[in-house]
């Protein structure tokens, strides 16, 4: 039982780790107070894909975290068009924002740095993401959100649903 309960310990501290999600901005998938599971180690094996929900500390106040979806890698070119994402000017789809969460408004064109990630909040409207503070250094992601446990009715995983250009 011991050895179990160590295991358990273990594992929560070095591989995952409990978030309070705070606002709305990733709305319809996370909800404000609502309780996550980060992967801290899954980007040490692989590489952050377009669609990941990931942790970061805040660029402009590194004591604040904040959790948004990848939606421009390094490299890329980075547009807004009328509510509409595009990348290297291809449309990228998201299901993941409902209609009553899009942005109707332009942004860019960007392109994202080396070593960073464009990152959106899934309540368009409501989000401070990199249309506001730029681009994010992979320096500053330390996971990606992977499972809810609170509110019980939101209990499962959280499945990345990728976007990608047509």
């Amino acid at each position: 039982m011991l050895i179990a309960i160590g295991l358990a310990l273990v594992i929560i501290v070095f591989l995952y780790q409990p978030v309070k999600v705070e606002g709305t901005s990733m709305a319809p998938l996370l909800s404000d107070q609502e309780r996550i599971f980060i992967n801290k180690f899954v980007y040490r094996f692989e590489p952050i894909q377009r669609g990941d929900v990931v942790v970061f500390w805040y660029p402009l106040d590194h004591t604040k975290s904040f959790i948004k979806r990848v939606v421009g890698l390094p490299g890329e070119m980075v547009e807004i068009r009328q509510g509409m994402l595009y990348v290297n000017n291809k449309s990228v789809p998201e299901p993941y924002v409902p209609p009553q969460y899009e942005d109707s408004s332009d942004f860019g064109p960007v392109r994202v740095p080396k070593d960073s990630f464009f990152v959106l909040g899934d309540h368009r409207i409501s989000s401070n993401d990199s249309r506001v503070f730029g681009p994010v250094a992979s320096q500053y992601i330390y996971g990606r959100a992977v499972f809810a446990y609170w509110p019980v009715d939101h209990f499962g995983s959280l499945e990345t649903t990728e976007a990608s250009t047509k």
